[in-house]
């Protein structure tokens, strides 16, 4: 598995075949074309989706810690009611 991006090594392999031709104009406006095309489908990037993942896996943490916080304080308050 290639750590490369797909789109990355598509526009190497466009930039290699234009470089030098008079092509280059050709290539600035599809590499804002496709730029313009992949906004639209509001992508995220894999190293934004793995900030996310270990920020909602420190929130799942925390929210266990607390239910259990809960629980051990529920518990007290019910024992101090039966006392």
């Amino acid at each position: 598995m290639t750590d490369r991006n797909p789109l990355d090594d598509l526009r190497a392999r466009i930039s290699e075949a234009l470089r030098g031709s008079p092509a280059q104009d050709l290539e600035k406006n599809l590499h804002a074309l496709m730029g313009a095309f992949f906004d639209r489908f509001d992508l995220a990037a894999r190293e934004d989706l793995e900030v996310h993942r270990k920020l909602l896996e420190r929130a799942q943490a925390k929210l266990a810690a607390l239910e259990a916080r809960v629980v051990e304080l529920e518990a007290r308050a019910a024992a101090k009611q039966t006392e």
